[in-house]
């Protein structure tokens, strides 16, 4: 692929900041990240799943588990040191971004345990425990949008945390987040509390919409005999993700043309920009960048994976393509598809479920991960010892 790092800048140019939904030890030490960074990369996304591929495939923390284990750490001990440990090691390479952008971006994200998912008091706990465990100001923590979460979002916004509210697939949960960033921030402000210095990003999840779109498409089409009816149907087929995308950012720009912001703004706020997660393409009848070039906006964030960063650099298309008047003709194609059968609410409250289901999954396989290495790193030191 032939790279061209001007593109990073030219997103910039028009309001967008990417970051890399990845991270790997190898990534921290061997340069890797450093040199995204030059290329105009602003942040990192991490979650349970990063982690656990990167801690099982090869040897990269082999050493640091081994001796964690002689110490006695358990398995979810050993994970926690070492997420913590490459959370820090990455704000420490992104700080010049923090400060170059007056702390607008250069975030690391670190994701709560999905275990206190549906636990406001635990969620709170964990984000200040993983706050304070990485001790950086780059650090941004993110919880879940379920409804345990965003209680809990709204407290540790009005705490001062760094927030990055994830698995968002509903417009309607969505706005009971900007309701909770915001309200956190009046919290701050009823005390006496500065909210210059507190950031937020609201992760809304795109692809996986029209994958479970799309099923429902195909078992709709294999029922249905009149051919205007399916012509409806198949133009449905990748278009809901992108549509129900347009629709958050509609809510968003005009969240920030409310009163209630012009008055937090007018003290020094930060508006919460809106992060597109989720956002390789899965399917590969449609095209790479389908979930890419076509959310480029001002006051948003598009983090990506390693291999959708290069296909941008290598044939990405940058252009503005959300304005103030996206969303028109998406609330009409969101109707027509629930006439259709095919029903965005239903489709977005079982993604949500299934998020944290995945994320739960993910956590386990990362504990088995470590339990497995730590026992075999711990027999090999005791053959060592005895030979």
């Amino acid at each position: 692929m032939a790279y061209d790092d001007s593109k990073l800048a030219a997103l910039a140019d028009f309001g967008q900041s990417v970051w890399l939904d990845f991270i790997s030890r190898d990534l921290l030490r061997s340069g890797g990240l450093a040199e995204r960074v030059a290329r105009g990369v602003s942040g990192m996304t991490t979650n349970p799943t990063i982690f656990q591929k990167a801690i099982d495939q090869g040897d990269a923390y082999d050493d640091e588990i081994r001796q964690l284990a002689e110490r006695g750490r358990s398995a979810d001990e050993i994970a926690d040191a070492l997420i913590v440990s490459d959370v820090r090691e990455a704000c420490g390479l992104l700080r010049p971004v923090f400060d170059r952008t007056a702390h607008r971006d250069g975030y690391v994200s670190i994701e709560v345990s999905p275990e206190v998912a549906y636990d406001t008091r635990a969620s709170l706990r964990e984000a200040r425990r993983l706050h304070d465990a990485v001790g950086r100001p780059n650090v941004m923590v993110k919880i879940p949008g379920t409804p345990a979460g965003i209680a809990a979002i709204r407290q540790a916004v009005a705490a001062g945390l760094n927030v990055n509210i994830t698995l968002l697939f509903a417009v309607d949960v969505y706005d009971k987040v900007i309701d909770a960033f915001q309200s956190g921030l009046e919290d701050r402000v009823a005390r006496g509390e500065p909210i210059d210095d507190v950031h937020s990003v609201a992760s809304f999840f795109v692809s996986r919409i029209d994958g479970k779109a799309d099923r429902l498409v195909d078992e709709r089409l294999a029922g249905e005999a009149d051919a205007a009816v399916r012509e409806r149907l198949e133009g449905l087929r990748g278009s809901l993700a992108l549509t129900n995308a347009r629709l958050a950012y509609r809510h968003f720009t005009e969240s920030l043309a409310s009163g209630r912001w012009h008055r937090l703004a007018e003290r020094g706020a930060h508006a919460q920009r809106l992060l597109w997660a989720s956002t390789s393409t899965k399917d590969p009848r449609y095209d790479d960048l389908l979930y890419v070039d076509n959310l480029i906006g001002r006051q948003t964030v598009d983090t990506m994976p390693e291999e959708t960063l290069d296909a941008f650099l290598d044939h990405g298309v940058v252009r503005r393509t959300l304005g103030r008047d996206v969303g028109d003709e998406d609330r009409d194609r969101v109707e027509q598809a629930a006439r259709l059968g095919i029903d965005l609410a239903a489709i977005t409250d079982e993604l949500q479920a299934e998020g944290v289901r995945l994320f739960t999954d993910s956590f386990e396989g990362l504990r088995d991960t470590i339990e497995r290495k730590r026992a075999g790193l711990l027999a090999g030191e005791e053959r060592r010892l005895s030979a």
